[in-house]
């Protein structure tokens, strides 16, 4: 792997090993096999196709035995094969073809890939791929959300002075400020499985020319489904033309783009609040910070993930503007295109990895939270100005401007203006006894309604 021109298959294999199962070369194949075999099946299941006759259940067996034993190693001999056709899914049915040969079932051979066009055999595939992809992604999405979700719990009434425009501002809570990323995270993932995986298995140019013509009194329509829904697990679209027109693929591709997004979002926030000294981060022995400053530990987890995440979106982004597009009834440039599918999941991937590490090494630091929450007494010109604007008080805003901005303000500064004030008693009280620490609102009521 040290010469491998892609770190996703150098640097970074270990963490993203289990991908290679869905997005490989090798998955493409499997899948390739997997809807000719399920098509197969279904056409000697259909009693109106005469000339291709029920199978036995030893011999549906033998062709499930094929796909279940279908390895690398039988994937590279559909590659030879492919040498020879220069056509990468006529090879897999010459393949089909070969294992099949010299058994009871010569006598359906030529209903391998029957009335197919390549795309019957590529979409079903890449969906397939994606529906694979996306076990194994998703887990990781919610392993995130679920951290966040713990940190806001826990964290829901730690107060901390916020940063609006990098200012200080009205002070919220550490846990309030995760659910947020949390909340947005889990509403982008309800998108993304709600996204239908889309498949189609009608023809040339979507209208089962070649179908009918042999067989017109089938209902093709059905019969497909069948294959795409039941026995693959995806939702038919008749609304083709050669090819699936990509739609579903480019709303995925721009939900998962969302989601890192969001989650780019928090790692820029987290790295903020380290370098802020909001949290500490755990040191792990052996790890080096830096190679000349001993005493550095390095947010390398939550800057990993921010660039990875960009990698990924880069790649969505792509193949979210360009597959949905296709001359005419087809042309080929979606495939090449289609290829590069595993690559943004698996930036996206060591992205989510990382930010999990990173979150399994924070540490909360209450001191420098309070420490600039005692330090920021300005902030109560909010509650301060609002109260007086209750009361009918002339020109509130104007009168708090005066006396913080560009000023030392302490708990002295703030309650001795608050004395001089014509408020209801109650008024009075409550902002005398208000603290920068003590002015957040419902944040923790807020994390309340996080899902559990």
């Amino acid at each position: 792997m040290i010469t491998a021109i892609s770190p996703i298959d150098g640097r970074y294999a270990s963490k993203v090993s289990e991908l290679s199962e869905c997005f490989s070369e090798y998955a493409l194949l499997k899948n390739r096999v997997k809807v000719e075999i399920m098509w197969l099946i279904a056409l000697c299941s259909e009693p109106g196709i005469t000339a291709c006759r029920s199978l036995t259940e030893v011999e549906e067996q033998s062709l499930y035995k094929i796909l279940q034993d279908f390895t690398p190693a039988e994937a590279e001999k559909i590659k030879k094969i492919e040498m020879v056709t220069n056509h990468d899914v006529k090879a897999v049915e010459y393949y089909l073809k070969e294992q099949i040969n010299g058994t009871s079932l010569n006598d359906v051979t030529e209903f391998i890939h029957f009335a197919c066009t390549s795309e019957d055999i590529n979409n079903l595939s890449h969906a397939l791929m994606l529906k694979d992809g996306l076990t194994k992604l998703i887990p990781q999405q919610e392993q995130i959300i679920h951290k966040i979700s713990e940190i806001a719990r826990e964290f829901k009434t730690v107060p901390m002075l916020a940063r609006t425009h990098g200012q200080t501002a009205s002070p919220t809570t550490i846990g309030k400020e995760m659910a947020v990323f949390a909340q947005r995270l889990q509403k982008q993932s309800d998108k993304l499985t709600a996204i239908e995986l889309l498949g189609k298995l009608n023809g040339a140019v979507g209208n089962f020319n070649a179908h009918i013509s042999a067989y017109p009194d089938i209902d093709w329509m059905k019969l497909t489904k069948n294959v795409i829904e039941q026995n693959l697990g995806l939702k038919q679209n008749l609304f083709t033309t050669q090819i699936e027109p990509h739609d579903y693929m480019s709303e995925l591709f721009d939900t998962l783009t969302r989601w890192n997004t969001i989650l780019l979002d928090f790692n820029r926030d987290i790295w903020t609040y380290i370098s802020m000294g909001y949290f500490g981060q755990k040191t792990i022995k052996g790890e080096v910070g830096s190679s000349t400053m001993p005493h550095k530990v390095n947010p390398i987890d939550f800057e990993n993930s921010e660039g990875n995440c960009g990698l990924a979106n880069a790649i969505f982004h792509h193949l979210s503007t360009k597959l949905p597009i296709s001359r005419l009834q087809r042309d080929l440039t979606d495939s090449t295109v289609l290829r590069n599918m595993g690559v943004g999941f698996g930036y996206s991937m060591i992205a989510y990895k990382s930010t999990i590490k990173g979150m399994g090494k924070l540490k909360l630091n209450d001191q420098n939270l309070a420490n600039d929450l005692d330090n920021a007494w300005e902030i109560l010109a909010e509650p301060i100005q609002t109260v007086m604007r209750k009361a009918g008080i002339e020109k509130p805003y104007e009168k708090l401007k005066e006396l913080t901005r560009g000023q030392t303000i302490n708990r002295e500064t703030i309650q001795d203006f608050v004395q001089n004030l014509e408020l209801a008693p109650e008024d009075k009280r409550r902002l005398l006894d208000m603290t920068p620490s003590g002015y957040t609102g419902i944040a923790n009521k807020i994390v309340d309604l996080l899902k559990p």
